[in-house]
């Protein structure tokens, strides 16, 4: 599937732009200046060994972010979209909450003496797994695609399941609508509380992949029909796609599933039918922050929300009840710098947690039996999170506990202690490394490009991410999309 420009990218023929310094030394040099400016406008919190860490990470994943505004690497390459992101991550954020003396909040447990120490000591620890992670991925690899199946859409079987699919996932989705006494009714019950959709995971898991759906079908059209394929065509479709997914999934308080699910959909177009422009991708993410933004203000007042659109109440007003406002989104939301120091900070200092030797993982693998047939499945993250910042024995289910997300190094210090932290670096690497092979490695007419674009949101989503996250990421967004492509093609040798 895709045109030709569109199939295997040679790497090597794409544009260098930053010559005649490498990568490494404009990751370096820029990171070093962004660094000297906060020292011009904050000397009396930059002055601190902290930052040389921190510029360490901004320059190793740096190099990456280079490759990708330069045009070395594909616009959706997740190396590329890692290292954007990973600048961001590594880098900024740390300096961010230094500069705004943002941290996370606390009730009832002392704060570092110095936040810096252990956004340094994090640092460390995130330069060591940086080090493997660029070790890894820059490593050639390639799948071998000589005997593998190619994967075409097989007609005769493809549309009635799809068509099936769609008026089971629709119908659902209107029965679900109506059980919770209409739209209204169901944005009250969001307003009750997470309680309020317990035990409905599986049916939202089925109704809410109609959009995804109707997209892949349209995608597949659209290589058919030149009309689909146009620029303006492709903008309509993606903005009736982002309503779709507000009334499939959104509307519950699921900000994810419409940011996930506009990243598939912007790349599947790139994958499948034809390249997007940097500037379309552009114009996505600033309406995507704009989106996080307002709807965490529909997460913390519900449907008052809309007042903001009648002047009845300004965004001033918003922030002060909610407590959302920019820099929780930049820094809470997109980041895990002071989350993760703090882990660290009671680990070593405090030293109130016992590690939890792989429970959390145990507790991710234990949510694929439903709770009826284990009543006593044993927790997720959230116990052992809960008690490595409240101290052992706080934490108490349902009554008192965490909804902290602590990201990959984060979940590796709450198991096995900061310094497994590289190693689950090495890991991740492995990941990225064996999905980009994977992806480029898909002949153009394949229909698995149509789900491809999951797995490079996948990679992404493990740096940030949690097991369990992930876990429901893979069932939720996956199954139902792979299921329909795996029954509705024919594998076939390759071309």
């Amino acid at each position: 599937m895709g045109s030709q420009s569109n199939a295997a990218i040679d790497h090597t023929r794409l544009k260098v732009r930053f010559l005649p310094l490498t990568n490494s030394i404009w990751a370096f040099y820029i990171s070093l200046m962004i660094v000297l400016v906060f020292i011009v406008f904050s000397p009396e919190k930059f002055l601190h060994w902290f930052v040389f860490p921190v510029i360490l990470c901004g320059t190793i994943i740096g190099t990456d972010a280079l490759k990708w505004f330069g045009r070395q690497v594909d616009l959706f390459d997740p190396v590329g979209i890692i290292g954007v992101y990973g600048f961001y991550f590594f880098f900024l954020t740390p300096l961010l909450h230094t500069y705004y003396d943002y941290w996370m909040p606390f009730t009832g447990i002392n704060h570092p003496p110095d936040w810096r120490d252990w956004v340094g000591f994090m640092a460390v620890l995130n330069l060591l797994g940086l080090f493997g992670y660029k070790i890894i991925t820059r490593t050639r690899y390639r799948i071998n695609i000589s005997n593998r199946k190619v994967w075409i859409i097989d007609d005769r079987i493809f549309w009635p399941l799809l068509l099936s699919a769609l008026s089971i996932t629709f119908g659902l989705q209107i029965a679900i609508y109506a059980q919770f006494g209409g739209l209204a009714g169901y944005i009250a019950a969001f307003e009750e509380g997470i309680g309020s959709f317990r035990g409905w995971s599986i049916w939202f898991t089925i109704s809410e992949s109609f959009p995804v759906l109707l997209f892949m079908g349209l995608i597949v059209l659209g290589k058919r029909k030149r009309l689909l394929s146009k620029w303006f065509a492709i903008v309509v479709l993606l903005c009736v796609f982002f309503l779709l997914k507000l009334l499939f999934g959104g509307l519950r308080g699921s900000r994810s599933e419409v940011i996930f699910a506009m990243a598939w959909a912007v790349g599947t177009v790139h994958f499948a039918l034809r390249p997007i422009s940097r500037k379309l991708l552009y114009a996505v993410m600033m309406i995507v922050l704009i989106f996080m933004y307002l709807y965490g203000f529909y997460k913390g007042v519900g449907s008052e929300m809309i007042h903001i659109f009648t002047d009845e109440v300004s965004l001033s007003d918003l922030e002060r009840r909610t407590g959302r406002d920019i820099k929780s989104l930049l820094l809470g939301d997109l980041g895990r710098a002071d989350v993760q120091a703090f882990l660290l900070y009671r680990i070593i200092e405090v030293k109130d947690y016992e590690y939890a030797w792989g429970r959390t993982y145990l507790g991710t693998a234990a949510l694929l039996i439903p709770r009826q047939i284990w009543p006593d499945r044993p927790p997720t993250k959230v116990k052992e999170g809960t008690e490595a910042q409240y101290g052992m024995g706080s934490y108490v289910p349902d009554l008192f506990q965490s909804s902290k997300v602590y990201g990959i190094a984060g979940e590796t210090m709450l198991n096995f202690g900061p310094w497994a932290v590289p190693l689950a670096f090495l890991l991740w690497g492995f990941v990225v490394k064996y999905v980009r092979s994977y992806v480029y490695s898909l002949n153009i007419d394949d229909a698995r490009r149509l789900i491809a674009m999951w797995l490079v949101i996948f990679c992404w989503s493990v740096l940030i991410s949690d097991t369990d996250n992930l876990l429901f990421f893979v069932i939720k967004r996956v199954t139902i999309p792979l299921l329909i492509l795996w029954m509705g093609t024919k594998k076939v040798g390759s071309r």
